[in-house]
C-alpha cells in the first residue's frame, strides 16, 4: 500500500497511548495534527527523532499543534521509552498495525518512517523520508510555510 497523499482523508482511528488511554485522531479534528511514524523505541534514529520533537515541542504547543508518535511497539513499551528520555508529547500504539496499514506506512515488521501533517481531517503535507536529528523544525517550518500557525 502507498503512502496517503496531499488533499485525502486521514483515516480515523482509535487506540492508545503510553499511559492505556484511548486517543481517536477525530477528537483532534479541529487541531493541527503532526502525526509522525517511526520503525521502534529505544533504536536510535528513533530515539533521535523523539528527543528531536522532545527538545523543539514547546514550539508546537505554543501553536496547539498535536504531535502523536506512532510505532507498532506496546504501550508498555512506550512509557518506558517515554520515561527513559522524558518525551513530553503522546506516543500512540499500533500493535494491530490496523493504523500503520490505513496510513500505508507498514514496512516488513515495524512502520516506515513518514510523517503526516493533518488539519481538519485532511491530509496537507506528507514526509515519505525523514531525517530524524532535525525531523521537528522542519515540521515546524513547513507549518509556518503553508500558514497553518
Amino acid at each position: 500500500m502507498e503512502t496517503l497523499k496531499i488533499g485525502e482523508q486521514a483515516p480515523d482511528f482509535e487506540t492508545i497511548d503510553q499511559d492505556g488511554k484511548n486517543v481517536k485522531l477525530s477528537d483532534f479534528k479541529d487541531s493541527v495534527v503532526v502525526l509522525y511514524f517511526y520503525p521502534k523505541d529505544n533504536t536510535p534514529g528513533c530515539t533521535m527523532e523523539a528527543k528531536n520533537f522532545r527538545d523543539n515541542i514547546d514550539m508546537f504547543t505554543e501553536k496547539g499543534v498535536k504531535v502523536f508518535g506512532v510505532s507498532v511497539d506496546s504501550s508498555e513499551s512506550h512509557k518506558k521509552f517515554q520515561e527513559k528520555y522524558n518525551l513530553n508529547f503522546t506516543l500512540l500504539s499500533d500493535k494491530q498495525k490496523d493504523i500503520v496499514k490505513k496510513y500505508g506506512v507498514l514496512g516488513l515488521a515495524t512502520a516506515k518512517r513518514v510523517t503526516y501533517i493533518i488539519k481538519d481531517g485532511k491530509i496537507v503535507y506528507v514526509y515519505p523520508k525523514v531525517s530524524p536529528g532535525e525531523h521537528a523544525k522542519e515540521v515546524y517550518e513547513k507549518l509556518q510555510e503553508l500558514k497553518l500557525i
